[in-house]
């Protein structure tokens, strides 16, 4: 196979036949990239190719399920992707259209060790991307996703013969069915369902539906224009739109779905935001009772609460702080035999008995609604004030190159080490220790924090801060975070900001 160019003119003979792919779509474990500016249709079956390649190469069994969200180019993406990979050899077992954790619940139903997803995940219209694993519930973590680019960028997809191909219905009845289990709420429940005209609009209403819940649509309609807003439970854009359907209706809470359907958002009966870091501590409260002295592995931008709430103490809780990023918690839930893992952006690692380990944002609305009904006499903003009260941002994140951003965030690392070990503060705070884990997480002397890091998806910077005091405590920490990050040119405007 001829080496991939990083750059082949749109509009052009050589464009239609030869395979551009950029390298910074390969991120620290999935990949991503503006299409078709970034990677044409033979840059994807040469991606297929190196990927069966690899499988090939780690003594895989040749066999994969492939499925791609509902956006309008992703079929076409996911034909050339099944190419590439049948060109390796590689027997095919195209799913169909479904959201990610349909994909992985695919590996298990059909017995098939590996699997590669077409999507975008939560990023807006223009990109696209593969989450792929060899290793159930797993996906590709940095060494996979390396090997995967040295293969694909150097021209290393090796052609086999034996490559097939089947079309496998009925995974999406399967999944379903595999969701519910036996499970009839017992409570009358109300719930908002938002998916952002995305791909989970052809799964949550249904399943609240047959669950026994009252759902009140919001932009269940697939439309893959996104009309109202880009499909991102973290994004206030969202939030703030379930909140006003949450009060119009009465209902008793709100969840929405990213773009891929592994994420879940939640908004009280109350209109208020409940950042997903902090529903894991209300669910981890409540799997606590049942399930004692259990680890939850929480990323590096999740509230403090995991290690220092009363309750989760109480019953004997680990807590593990570990790297952002699908892949990385996934790995690390399995490594350390953990009931769940918990990420502020809305992924959730429920693993046995409750799930199989992979991010689900149909599970954790399950698995929410499962909570309420074991709590009748609560509503969620009753769960939401039992915990103790802290102070925190969105995630926010400013712009920065991905050719550059992680030689910025290598420097104000250095700078934000340099202030510790120096005697320093942020925020009027001590800083008791900094977390280098995965950027810096700088802790202060009565629990609060802020944490800057690069993001994996995106060409960003990511910036979260906590305070367990107030408001204006929060404002003094991110300030001092962002004075920081403003001693690096190359970073730009924030997304969002609070």
């Amino acid at each position: 196979m001829n080496k991939p160019a990083p750059i082949v003119t749109p509009n052009t003979w050589e464009f239609l036949r030869d395979p551009m792919i950029a390298p910074t779509g390969f991120r620290e474990y999935d990949a991503r990239w503006k299409y078709p500016d970034e990677i044409n249709l033979p840059g994807i079956t040469a991606l297929g190719l190196g990927l069966g390649t690899q499988m090939h190469r780690r003594g895989i069994k040749p066999e994969i399920a492939v499925a791609n969200d509902y956006r309008d180019y992703s079929l076409s993406i996911k034909n050339a992707l099944m190419l590439g990979l049948m060109q390796a050899g590689a027997q095919v077992k195209d799913i169909g259209p479904a959201v990610s954790p349909m994909a992985y619940f695919s590996q298990f139903h059909l017995n098939v060790p590996a699997v590669a997803m077409v999507t975008a995940s939560h990023n807006p219209n223009g990109w696209t991307g593969v989450k792929m694993g060899f290793e159930r519930p797993l996906t590709h973590g940095p060494n996979e996703m390396s090997e995967l680019r040295e293969i694909v960028l150097n021209g290393r997809g090796e052609p086999r013969p034996r490559g097939g191909y089947e079309f496998v219905d009925g995974v999406r009845e399967a999944y379903l069915q595999d969701l519910l289990g036996d499970f009839k709420m017992t409570r009358a429940l109300k719930v908002v369902c938002a998916t952002g005209n995305g791909t989970a609009a052809a799964f949550a209403p249904e399943l609240f539906r047959r669950l026994g819940v009252e759902v009140v649509e919001s932009h269940n309609t697939l439309d893959y224009t996104f009309p109202h807003y880009n499909p991102n439970p973290e994004a206030m854009e969202m939030l703030h739109d379930m909140a006003a359907s949450v009060k119009a209706s009465g209902a008793d809470f709100a969840l929405g779905f990213d773009g891929d359907g592994d994420r879940c958002g939640v908004v009280d009966d109350e209109g208020e935001e409940i950042f997903a870091d902090k529903v894991g501590v209300i669910m981890a409260r409540d799997l606590a009772k049942i399930y004692p002295n259990a680890t939850f592995v929480a990323d590096v931008k999740s509230t403090g609460l995991f290690a220092s709430d009363p309750e989760l103490i109480k019953h004997g809780v680990t807590a593990d702080y570990w790297k952002t990023g699908h892949s990385h918690m996934k790995r690390r839930v399995k490594e350390l035999g953990a009931l769940a893992g918990f990420e502020k952006s809305g992924h959730y690692f429920l693993a046995e008995p409750i799930g199989r380990g992979y991010d689900c944002g149909m599970r954790v609305a399950v698995e929410i609604c499962k909570l309420m009904d074991r709590n009748p006499d609560m509503k969620m903003s009753d769960l939401r004030r039992a915990l103790p009260k802290t102070y925190a941002t969105p995630t926010m994140s400013p712009y920065a190159a991905d050719t550059e951003k992680y030689d910025i965030l290598e420097r104000i690392v250095a700078k934000l080490v340099d202030r510790h070990e120096n005697g320093g503060s942020i925020g009027g705070r001590l800083i008791k220790e900094v977390v280098t884990v995965n950027g810096a997480r700088v802790i202060l002397d009565n629990g609060g924090w802020g944490l800057v890091r690069a993001s994996s998806n995106t060409p960003n910077l990511v910036v979260v801060c906590e305070s367990p005091e107030s408001e204006a405590e929060l404002r003094a920490i991110f300030k001092d975070i962002d004075d920081v990050i403003r001693t690096e040119p190359g970073v730009g405007d924030y997304d969002q900001t609070f």
